[in-house]
């Protein structure tokens, strides 16, 4: 049905008094998503993030979102470049650890696993990642309590043979193997 016939006016706009935020929330967790590590190196700070897609092929560029009271916000907002590690299936530790709040902050944090410095822009890139991009701040925008922040692609590269992690309903996931793979 379509929201003319639905009695809803397409330029109607919905405030956040209008919708139960745990019930959203909820809702968007049925959507499965990779998980990433976001990093950039001067400050050196990462930061785990979902919320990471492609925009363009030409010119590339991918997009990230994050909150404004996040370290990496402020990050960000003072390097021109950035780095993403798509994680591996079997990189759920590293989500964690670069989760935790608690955890040490600075060069530091990087210490408990392997990683290494971009060609491009010496960004930190994890180790045993499925794909890490390099990224220069192309544009940001105003994005509620987040800012969407555009990355030009500058480097790209990928693990062939690396199934992604994936985070749905509140939990960490792995892709199930077809039974065909299983039996051959």
């Amino acid at each position: 049905m379509a929201p003319q016939e639905a009695g809803v006016s397409i330029d109607q706009s919905i405030s956040s008094r209008d919708v139960d935020v745990k019930a959203l929330r909820q809702a968007l967790g049925t959507f499965s998503t990779g998980v990433t590590v976001v990093t950039t190196a001067t400050p050196p700070h990462a930061m785990t993030a979902n919320s990471f897609t492609s925009v363009s092929l030409d010119p590339p560029l991918v997009l990230i979102c994050v909150r404004r009271d996040a370290i990496m916000h402020g990050c960000l907002s003072m390097t021109g470049h950035f780095g993403v590690s798509v994680l591996s299936a079997d990189q759920e530790g590293e989500a964690k650890h670069f989760a935790n709040r608690w955890r040490t902050l600075g060069a530091a944090q990087f210490e408990e696993g392997a990683w290494r410095p971009g060609e491009a822009t010496g960004v930190p890139l994890l180790e045993n990642a499925a794909a890490w991009f390099e990224c220069e701040l192309w544009r940001s925008y105003d994005g509620g309590d987040h800012t969407v922040f555009i990355g030009k692609v500058l480097s790209v590269h990928r693990r062939p043979d690396a199934d992604p992690l994936l985070f749905c309903q509140g939990r960490f996931r792995r892709i199930a193997p077809q039974p065909s793979e299983v039996a051959g």
